[in-house]
């Protein structure tokens, strides 16, 4: 006998309102798990989906469930899951194309997930993979960002801002962020070592001889990125046009690639003025990374900010707050 779960999505892109959907609990196959979905994590990418911002590189299938990044316990194993049992707390992120974690259960291959913080709670734990992943991934694997060197982290009081800034001061480097003035005491509590009032000041026009810088916004501020960064700098942006080395790495085929090429022809040249690297981040699921991110929370060197939690019957306004940009921290659905 089927059994139905409620989920949040779309049925089309640019839909001004989220639907309740009432659909089968996911099936899963020999390599996956069923996860009853505690809690999921609500990110700028969701709205992106919504609008359709990222068909050029993943495409899906309507309807579509939203949600990245969620924690729960293990209600189901495949047959050639080994490492995990029912009833396990774990957390994770789905790799791109498997998205739908507004959700009261969601099926995911078992190498993309860990076992949840034990010390934290669910809506804790389901505000971590989607920016811990990518953090850690831009700090190490693109930015190769080492002790010592100075980094400039965007919007320090957002939801990436705050892992971010975390993260940084773990790796012991100096961290300079742009915040409001109502985020400043969060963003110093943090770790951050200097705090530019973006309502006054540009952070171009303060800072120089910058070892690397993490953009959040793309577009203008971007591109004045250029200008803060020693030669041999390192720019990795969450929000910039991709380039044809993002389209290489993600393996997007030659005619994606040279459309990218030409797209981020204005940042290729800004990088050979400013003899910076520029790279575009699109997050991997990687489990081994999940535990290095649980032993950082398990031995408090750093701490899970949330914002908000919202049910998941309010995901449309979740989503709302989350355009906004107002949230100082994470942004959480509780679905449990």
């Amino acid at each position: 006998m089927t059994t139905y779960m409620k989920a949040m999505g779309i049925s089309r892109y640019h839909q001004e309102k989220l639907e309740t959907f009432t659909i089968p609990v996911p099936s899963i196959a020999d390599d996956e798990v069923l996860v009853e979905v505690h809690a999921a994590s609500v990110n700028p990418v969701d709205f992106k989906i919504r609008d359709g911002v990222l068909k050029l590189l993943v495409s899906y299938r309507m309807p579509i469930i939203l949600g990245f990044d969620f924690a729960g316990t293990v209600a189901q194993v495949g047959s050639k899951v080994t490492k995990f049992k029912v009833g396990d707390k774990v957390y994770g992120l789905p790799r791109r194309t498997m998205i739908g974690t507004f959700a009261e259960y969601f099926a995911v291959k078992a190498e993309e997930i860990s076992f949840k913080p034990k010390n934290l709670t669910y809506v804790e734990a389901a505000s971590i993979p989607l920016v811990g992943l990518t953090i850690y991934q831009a700090f190490n694997e693109l930015m190769g960002l080492q002790a010592g060197e100075k980094i400039l982290i965007q919007a320090g009081a957002g939801g990436i801002g705050t892992f971010a800034i975390q993260l940084a001061r773990v790796m012991d480097t100096y961290i300079a962020t742009t915040a409001s003035p109502a985020g400043e005491a969060l963003v110093t509590r943090l770790g951050a070592d200097l705090v530019i009032n973006y309502r006054e000041q540009n952070f171009w026009e303060v800072l120089h001889d910058y070892d690397c810088l993490l953009d959040v916004f793309g577009g203008k501020s971007l591109d004045e990125g250029f200008k803060i960064m020693r030669r041999g700098g390192r720019i990795v942006s969450l929000n910039g046009t991709p380039n044809a080395r993002f389209g290489k790495i993600q393996g997007l085929g030659f005619l994606k690639t040279e459309a990218l090429r030409i797209a981020s022809l204005p940042l290729t040249l800004r990088e050979k003025k400013y003899d910076v690297t520029y790279n575009m981040i699109f997050v991997r699921p990687d489990s081994a990374q999940l535990d290095i991110l649980r032993g950082l929370y398990e031995e408090g060197r750093i701490v899970p900010i949330v914002d908000k939690v919202f049910p998941l019957a309010d995901a449309q306004e979740a989503l709302d707050y989350s355009q906004s940009g107002r949230a100082k921290g994470k942004i959480v659905l509780k679905v449990k």
